[in-house]
């Protein structure tokens, strides 16, 4: 175990994780020079489009110093703040990690965030200023941070290019020197993490782990703890840019099994195997249960395809484990999903996935967080849909989830982001300077008024200058009310929303006049209204397409037109019971982005 070392990269979303793998992959010549290009790891097309990665990677490098070879197992992790999840796991399988600072932007939000992740796993920290050959980079001031940050001494900081090379060398012997090997007993039961997983569709579920203890044959019979379910090791190996075979994968080790299993739910992120023959006494600690923040309902847009979207959903379920969803019905959408996500960017990248791997456009109801609703008998329910909302005359009160805001910006920026803070009803908890140009900013918010623009507006006012980071501090009271849309005296319970009473009458009124533009006119008027309860707070209305049935009266008596106006008013009022509105996806869309 000597020759392994296991460490993962943690930065900032755009601090230049990916193009700093493709240096330490070119320098250790794991891939040819055909095989090379931008972003080698981000191997899903939206990844390069967005120029983001979204899953973590795995790959073993092969490397030589001082005459001993090496193996290096390279675990890349997302940096924006909605796949915190993936870096936690990235995390509880390495001895290592490379911090990895922007030169040109300084330490940001989610650099602290993901430090105090690599931190409580015990793992080293080889901080890395990247990006030092671009003008403008402040390395004097940057090395400051990280010392004030890490209280490590300067000269254990590395100075790197990722675009241009230079530092990788020094990288990778720091890699060898500083960071353990892996611990491990390879007489002992085997315990390996499953850490990934990946749904192909020849060969099933194939999991991506970490060995603790043990080690793991071609052949052996082995058993995931948490489901207690027994597969054969039909095929183990490593991972190269391709998956590689071997016939054992040793203590300390990456690798992948293939157990021939088809069922998706059988696989869980954070689950140990281990041998049937020779289990071990209890699964590895030190993975938590993800909590989804932002709640929406996901539909197909044809109601007989349900089936394949929850095929779909339990597919991108393995290779997102932070996805959580349970069936439910809509009056409006028929049959669906009530999905939780960890953020309006997740959200986002769900349904894009849907729809460019398994071909499956999706309507998205308003997206919403879970409330705590007390009842007058004493009991508490959790509301992810506002459908669930009880009786208001049974209501002791509701609770809503808040969250302590951790900014980081320039200091020319501070009065903007507090009014946006306060705007959002937020409150200003802490302030200090990181140094002379870099302040960070305290906040506690609800965490409703967060995941819808939060953090565009954020970052149009500083310029892209502001860094955020969150995390959920418990649930407070609040004046909530259900706000609901009526078409023509009709609940549209998709277009429903929790909102603070506050806001409920400014939303309600943008919502009838985004929907007077969205939906088509129809033989007959249609009425929208926003209603709180049975008070009707905002209202639009579509006037009817009207033939114009005097065009062949060219002339005679006014009651002959009065006939035919009567008439036409009769058959309109007819077409009007029995006549149903339309909801176009556009408008569901447009819900999502009110905040524009």
């Amino acid at each position: 175990m000597d020759h392994i070392r296991n460490f993962c990269i943690i930065a900032h979303i755009d601090h230049g994780k990916s193009t700093l793998a493709d240096r330490l992959l070119e320098k250790t010549n794991t891939i040819s020079g055909h095989q090379m290009m931008d972003q080698v790891l981000d191997d899903m097309e939206l990844e390069r489009e967005k120029g983001i990665t979204i899953k973590s990677h795995a790959i073993q490098m092969n490397y030589s110093l001082d005459g001993r070879s090496y193996v290096l197992n390279l675990i890349d992790t997302p940096g924006h703040v909605d796949f915190s999840y993936e870096v936690s796991r990235a995390i509880a399988s390495c001895e290592g990690a490379l911090l990895l600072v922007d030169a040109t932007q300084g330490i940001q939000a989610q650099t602290i965030s993901n430090l105090y992740l690599a931190l409580e796993h015990d793992c080293t920290i080889l901080p890395v200023v990247n990006k030092v050959d671009v003008e403008g980079a402040m390395i004097e001031e940057t090395m400051d941070q990280i010392v004030d940050l890490l209280g490590c001494s300067r000269t254990e900081i590395l100075l790197a290019s990722g675009r241009t090379g230079q530092g990788v060398d020094e990288i990778l012997q720091a890699i060898v020197r500083r960071i353990p090997p892996p611990s491990g007993d390879p007489k002992a039961p085997l315990q390996a993490l499953i850490f990934d997983s990946v749904y192909n569709s020849y060969r099933g579920v194939i999991a991506y782990y970490r060995i603790f203890n043990g080690e793991l044959r071609k052949g052996d019979r082995v058993m995931f703890l948490n489901t207690g379910q027994q597969y054969n090791a039909e095929e183990i190996g490593v991972l190269l840019l391709e998956r590689s075979p071997r016939d054992v994968v040793r203590t300390g080790d990456v690798g992948y099994i293939i157990t021939g299993i088809k069922d998706a739910s059988e696989v869980k992120v954070g689950d140990t195997i281990t041998h049937v023959d020779r289990p071990a006494k209890e699964a590895i600690k030190g993975f938590e249960e993800v909590k989804p923040m932002v709640f929406a309902g996901i539909y197909p847009v044809d109601t007989d395809d349900y089936e394949q979207l929850r095929e779909a959903l339990e597919k991108l379920k393995l290779n997102d484990a932070a996805l959580t969803f349970e069936p439910e019905s809509s009056a409006a959408l028929g049959f669906g999903f009530r999905c939780g996500f960890l953020g309006m960017l997740h959200l986002e990248i769900v349904q894009e996935r849907l729809d460019r791997e398994f071909n499956m456009p999706v309507i998205t109801t308003v997206p919403n967080v879970s409330y705590h609703a007390y009842t007058t008998d004493g009991k508490m329910h959790v509301i992810n849909n506002p459908s669930d909302y009880p009786d208001p005359s049974r209501l002791e009160r509701i609770e809503e989830p808040y969250i302590k805001a951790q900014i980081i910006t320039k200091p020319e920026f501070i009065g903007s982001i507090i009014s946006l803070c306060i705007g959002k009803r937020g409150t200003v908890v802490g302030q200090h300077y990181l140094t002379p140009t870099r302040v960070e900013l305290l906040f506690e918010l609800p965490l409703a008024e967060i995941v819808f623009d939060f953090y565009d507006k954020l970052k149009s006012i500083s310029r892209g200058y502001a860094s955020l980071d969150y995390h959920l501090i418990g649930y407070r009271p609040s004046d909530l009310v259900k706000l609901d849309i009526k078409l023509n005296g009709e609940n549209v319970d998709a277009l429903s929303a929790l909102i603070h009473r506050d806001r409920a009458y400014d939303f309600g009124r943008r919502m009838c006049e985004k929907l007077k533009e969205l939906l088509p006119r129809q033989q007959f008027m249609i009425a929208i209204q926003a209603a709180i309860g049975n008070k009707i707070i905002a209202r639009e209305t579509i006037s009817a397409l009207r033939k114009d049935v005097l065009a062949k009266c060219y002339g005679g008596d006014i009651t002959r037109k009065r006939k035919l106006l009567e008439k036409q008013k009769r058959g309109k009022k007819r077409m009007r019971q029995i006549g149903s509105v339309e909801v176009p996806q556009q408008a569901f869309l447009a819900v999502l982005r009110l905040g524009d």
